[in-house]
């Protein structure tokens, strides 16, 4: 009996993530992130959860860059999957689902993080 040498090897977080054909945990993060943002916004005008998205705390920053808000990230990450017409989708439910199921089926928001970190 002959003992065949294997080679070994540490693979990259890119080369998992495309044999296990799983969302990363950023994209997970983002379109879940945009999930919510469509579920909030179709709810009454004086639900809880929409108040406290658009409440003004009126508190002054500290110095130095301003931190992302979380309406922020939900633009940029809306923009990077529909361009500049993607809030227009939130208010029919279909087009939203519709909107969702793309970013995930091309991985979309995967992408666009890759892009932007410069790998």
């Amino acid at each position: 009996m002959t003992m065949k040498k294997e080679n070994w090897r540490i693979l990259t977080t890119k080369e998992i993530y495309a044999s296990v054909k799983k969302p990363t945990v950023i994209e997970t993060v983002r379109l879940n992130r945009l999930f919510w943002f469509g579920h909030v916004q179709r709810m009454e005008r004086n639900g809880i959860p929409k108040n406290v998205l658009y409440m003004n705390l009126g508190t002054t920053r500290l110095r130095g860059r301003a931190r992302n808000r979380w309406q922020d990230e939900v633009r940029k990450d809306g923009r990077i999957v529909g361009g500049e017409g993607w809030q227009e989708k939130v208010h029919n439910r279909e087009e939203w689902k519709k909107f969702l199921r793309t970013a995930r089926n091309r991985h979309i928001l995967h992408m666009a993080m890759e892009w932007m970190d410069g790998k």
